[in-house]
C-alpha cells in the first residue's frame, strides 16, 4: 500500500470555531497522529490565501491525503476538493470535518468538552483519510431532450426556454387545456396584465415550435432509466401509452388552493366564499356593480391566513405562509375599488406580507378606503338576517373587539400541495414537511432533487407568485441545459459495489433500495446482485440487509467507518 502522507488544516472561522474550541490544542493533539505530515491552523480555510497554502503544502510535502476541519461540507466541500485537484491530488482523498455546526456552535457553554470533541472529530477525519482510496467520477452520455410535467405558467415558460436552447421538449398536462390557475385569472399584480393573456401568448408560442411536443389529458405512467437517459411512458386519455426517451425531467405540477372545511369561518353558508372564487367574480363583473348570488355587494370582509400558518387547532396543520395571498388580496381590493368605489372593504389579517414591489399595492389599498384590522385570535363569523357579522379583536387598537357587518366574507385561502402520489412513486422525489416537493438546498442547490436529472420548479416546490414561478422555471432550465448540452454528465463515485465471490443473490438488497438501483445478473455460473451506478445514490440502505456482507460503499467503506469509530473512542489527554 502507498505510504500515506496527510495534511491537516484547522480553521478558526473568524471566531465561529476558535471562540468555543481551542483550535491550537486540537492541532497539537493530532500533529503526532500516524501519517500526519502537516498540521496547521488557519483563520479562514476557505480564503484564497489559505487554499493556496494547502496547495503549496500538498505539492511541497507530496501529500496524498487532506483533512480540513472547518464548517459544514454543504458550504465548502467542493471548494476544498477543487483546491486538492489544483495541487494534483485526487479530490476524493480530501476529508472535511465539521467543527462548527457539529461542535463549536453546539457546545458554546463548555469549551473544554468542545475541545475534546474537536480532537476526536479531527482524529476520525484523519482515520478516514488514511483509509481512503483515489476515486474518479464516471461519465454518462445524455439525450438532448427534456420532459416537462405540468403546463402551468412555470411549465410553459420552461418549455420555451429549453426550446430556445435547441433542446427537444415533451410537455405533458393532465388537464384538457394548458395554463393552470393563471388561465382563470383576469388582472394580476404587479403590472395588472391579465392572466389568461399571459397563457394565450405562451400557448401560441409553444404550438409554433417544432421542437416542442404538447400532450394534454396526459399523465406520466412509468419511468425507468437514469440521468441522461430516462425511458418514459405517457398515458394519454383515451389512447395508447406513448414511449419517450429524455435526458432530464422538469416537474412543474403547480398547486391546489386550500378548501376550507364545512363551517370554517362560516364556509358553506351563503355569502362566504374563497378568494379564488371571488377573484373570478370581480374579473367578470361590469363597472359599477359587483354581485354575489344575485345580491349587490356593499360591504366585504377579507379573513387572511385561511389554510396557512395553522396551529394545533387542526389536524395536520399547514404551518407555512403561502406568501402570495396578502398581495393577491390587496390587489383584488384595488380592482373592487375601481369597479365600485362605494364598496366598504375590511381586511382582517394576522401579519401583512406584501413584500417587495407589492408593498405599493398595500399602500394604495389603504389610501383608497380599505380598513385593516390585525388579529391574534381567529375572527368569529355568524349570520344575522341578511348580513354576516364578523367579530375580531384588533391588536392595532389595543385588542378592542370590533364587529363588522358585511354582505360578503372572502376567505383568503393559501396554496397547498397538489395530490401527486403516483408521480412521487414514479419519480421518487422526496416531499418536505409541508408536502411540497423538496429541493436539495434552497441556496446551494436550488430546484435540484436527490434524483439526478430531475428538477422541481414553480409552485411544485412551495408557494410563489407568477414572477417567482417563472424565475424558478428558468433556474430549472439552466440546470437541465447545463446537464444536457455538453452531451454527458459526470457523477460522483460514492456508489455501492458488490463482491461477487460473497454474493449468493437473495434479493434483500434489491428490496431495500429505494431508487431501484440494484438488479439481478449472472456472473460466471451464479446469480448475483448488480448495482446500476447512475441510479445509486450512495444511501447505503442495502448494506445492512445483506446476510453475506457482500456489499460495500465507495467513500464510506466498512474499513473507513470502523477506523473512524476507533479513532473517536481513543482517550483525549
Amino acid at each position: 500500500m502507498t505510504e500515506r502522507r496527510i495534511g491537516v488544516f484547522i480553521c478558526h472561522c473568524g471566531g465561529n470555531i476558535s471562540d468555543y474550541v481551542d483550535v491550537e490544542r486540537v492541532r497539537q493533539a493530532v500533529e503526532k497522529e500516524p501519517d500526519v505530515i502537516v498540521s496547521r491552523t488557519v483563520m479562514f480555510a476557505c480564503s484564497d490565501a489559505s487554499q493556496q497554502e494547502m496547495i503549496d503544502a500538498i505539492k511541497d510535502e507530496k501529500l496524498n491525503g487532506l483533512v480540513v476541519a472547518s464548517c459544514s461540507p454543504k458550504l465548502h466541500l467542493y471548494t476544498f476538493r477543487a483546491a486538492a485537484e489544483r495541487a494534483g491530488m485526487n479530490q476524493y482523498q480530501y476529508i472535511q470535518v465539521n467543527l462548527r455546526e457539529q461542535d463549536s456552535w453546539a457546545h458554546r457553554d463548555d469549551m473544554e468538552k468542545a475541545t475534546q470533541k474537536g480532537i476526536r472529530l479531527v482524529r476520525a477525519g484523519i482515520a478516514k483519510a488514511r483509509a481512503s482510496e483515489a476515486l474518479s467520477t464516471f461519465r454518462v452520455e445524455t439525450k438532448p431532450s427534456v420532459l416537462v410535467i405540468g403546463a402551468g405558467i412555470a411549465g410553459l415558460r420552461a418549455s420555451l426556454a429549453l426550446s430556445d436552447m435547441g433542446l427537444s421538449v415533451f410537455l405533458i398536462e393532465r388537464e384538457s387545456e394548458v395554463g393552470g390557475w393563471t388561465r382563470k385569472w383576469g388582472e394580476t399584480f404587479l403590472r395588472d396584465k391579465k392572466g389568461y393573456e399571459y397563457v394565450e401568448k405562451l400557448e401560441k408560442d409553444i404550438k409554433g415550435r417544432e421542437n416542442i411536443t404538447l400532450f394534454t389529458n396526459a399523465e406520466l405512467k412509468e419511468q425507468a432509466g437514469a440521468v441522461g437517459n430516462f425511458d418514459i411512458k405517457v398515458q394519454v386519455k383515451g389512447g395508447d401509452a406513448i414511449s419517450l426517451n429524455v435526458g432530464a425531467i422538469v416537474v412543474a405540477t403547480g398547486f391546489d388552493s386550500y378548501k376550507p372545511s364545512e363551517g370554517e369561518f362560516g364556509f358553506g353558508s351563503p355569502g362566504v366564499i374563497t378568494l379564488p372564487d371571488f377573484k373570478q367574480i370581480v374579473d367578470s363583473s361590469p363597472e359599477g356593480k359587483i354581485e354575489v348570488n344575485g345580491r349587490r355587494v356593499k360591504d366585504i370582509a377579507y379573513i387572511y391566513c385561511v389554510g396557512s400558518r395553522q396551529g394545533d387547532e387542526v389536524e395536520n396543520p399547514n404551518t407555512y405562509c403561502s406568501r402570495y395571498c396578502c398581495s393577491a388580496t390587496v390587489h383584488t381590493a384595488g380592482l373592487v375599488q375601481r369597479k365600485d368605489e362605494r364598496i366598504n372593504q375590511f381586511h382582517l389579517f394576522r401579519d401583512m406580507r406584501t413584500y417587495g414591489k407589492a408593498e405599493l399595492i398595500y399602500e394604495q389599498a389603504a389610501k383608497h378606503g380599505s380598513v385593516f384590522l390585525r388579529f391574534q385570535d381567529a375572527p368569529e363569523v355568524r349570520s344575522e338576517g341578511e348580513k354576516i357579522v364578523v367579530t375580531v379583536k384588533d391588536e392595532l387598537s389595543g385588542g378592542d373587539p370590533f364587529e363588522v357587518a358585511v354582505d360578503l366574507v372572502v376567505l383568503v385561502t393559501g396554496m397547498v400541495p397538489r395530490e401527486n402520489s403516483s408521480l412521487v412513486g414514479n419519480l421518487k422525489i422526496p416531499l418536505g414537511k409541508d408536502g411540497f416537493f423538496n429541493e436539495i438546498h434552497p441556496k446551494l442547490r436550488p430546484v435540484e432533487t436527490v434524483m439526478n436529472g430531475i428538477f422541481i420548479v414553480g409552485v411544485s416546490q412551495g408557494p410563489k407568485n407568477i414572477a417567482e414561478s417563472v424565475a424558478s422555471a428558468l433556474a430549472g432550465v439552466a440546470k437541465s441545459a447545463a446537464l444536457l448540452m455538453k452531451g454527458y454528465v459526470e457523477l460522483e463515485p460514492f456508489v455501492a459495489v458488490v463482491n461477487n465471490d460473497k454474493c449468493t443473490w437473495c434479493g434483500a438488497c434489491m428490496e431495500a433500495c429505494p431508487y431501484s438501483a440494484i438488479r439481478k445478473t449472472v456472473a460466471g455460473s451464479k446469480e448475483v446482485a448488480e448495482v446500476v451506478p447512475a441510479l445509486c445514490k450512495g444511501g447505503g440502505a442495502c448494506l445492512p440487509e445483506c446476510p453475506e456482507d457482500a456489499i460495500d460503499l465507495r467513500g464510506y467503506t466498512d474499513e473507513q467507518i470502523r477506523s473512524m469509530i476507533t479513532a473517536m473512542a481513543k482517550e483525549v489527554a
